[in-house]
């Protein structure tokens, strides 16, 4: 006859068990999305697309379900401030700015952001269109108030921004054409830490997408295996301690979007683009 203390170790050995048989088919359930997603889209910028950022990797080395794992999401304790009062303002325009950057001058982006200040220095002789576009995007305060929506720290290490949305799906009406594609700095298909660069709708499989960036781009914390395709126009200056902060506190998949945003409360509070 089985005693009431093995029945009790029973249950809760049949418990764990059970426990244990959900965690692992929701690992599965995530590794079969995220590697859904890489087949198709890589670092997606505009509307009508959310973008799988590490399904470049996949591409060249054919393993797009491993490329595609996001980390486990973290319970570290959210590192960053609360935001600022107010909400994007969500400014949409038909078509680029009028060309007003001096392409011998130095432009310098500053993004006050509830984790800490990120500076970025900005170069507009390789990457005019990109640094006149984020200059009159920071003068119509087009960034304050917008989360950062996607991290990706496996494999690729990056923090992509610049959505009013929050979604992946947002930018402000107009495309600006790719540039620097041929920066010495991405050679042998590699995004150094502390790049900043565009993010796109370009897809290498069919050859389409080129032209295509708007405002969102994503800043690299350490050195990432990434395609030439997209736009790198600035150089982080300050704040690699905040992206690795955010880092740190780890990413969770959001099954709406198809995004890994990041787990601590990150949003531009303020940006700022002044010559320098």
């Amino acid at each position: 006859m089985v005693s009431s203390e093995q029945r009790r170790k029973q249950l809760a050995r049949e418990k764990f068990e059970r426990q244990e048989r959900r965690r692992a088919a929701a690992r599965r359930k995530a590794r079969v999305r995220n590697g859904a997603i890489a087949l198709g889209l890589v670092l997606v910028l505009a509307a009508g697309a959310a973008y799988a950022a590490t399904g470049g990797l996949g591409g060249d080395d054919g393993d797009t379900a491993d490329a595609a794992r996001s980390p486990e999401p973290s319970q570290a304790p959210d590192p960053c401030d609360k935001p600022a009062k107010g909400e994007p303002n969500g400014k949409q325009w038909k078509k680029e700015p009028a060309m007003k950057v001096d392409k011998s001058a130095s432009y310098a982006m500053s993004l006050d952001t509830t984790c800490g200040t990120i500076g970025i220095e900005m170069d507009a002789g390789k990457a005019p269109h990109t640094v006149n576009s984020f200059r009159f995007l920071a003068g119509q305060k087009f960034f304050d108030h917008t989360p950062c929506h996607r991290l990706v720290d496996a494999d690729i290490h990056v923090l992509q921004c610049g959505d009013p949305q929050g979604t992946g799906q947002g930018g402000p009406g107009y495309t600006i054409p790719d540039e620097n594609l041929k920066d010495p700095r991405l050679k042998g298909k590699k995004y150094p830490a502390g790049t900043v660069a565009m993010a796109n709708q370009y897809d290498a499989k069919t050859g389409k997408g080129r032209d295509t960036g708007g405002s969102q781009f994503f800043l690299v914390f350490e050195d990432s295996k990434l395609p030439p395709d997209y736009t790198p126009f600035g150089r982080i200056t300050q704040g690699m301690d905040v992206l690795k902060k955010i880092a740190k506190a780890g990413s969770s998949p959001d099954p709406q979007t198809g995004n890994t945003p990041p787990n601590a409360t990150v949003v531009i509070d303020r940006a700022r683009v002044r010559e320098s």
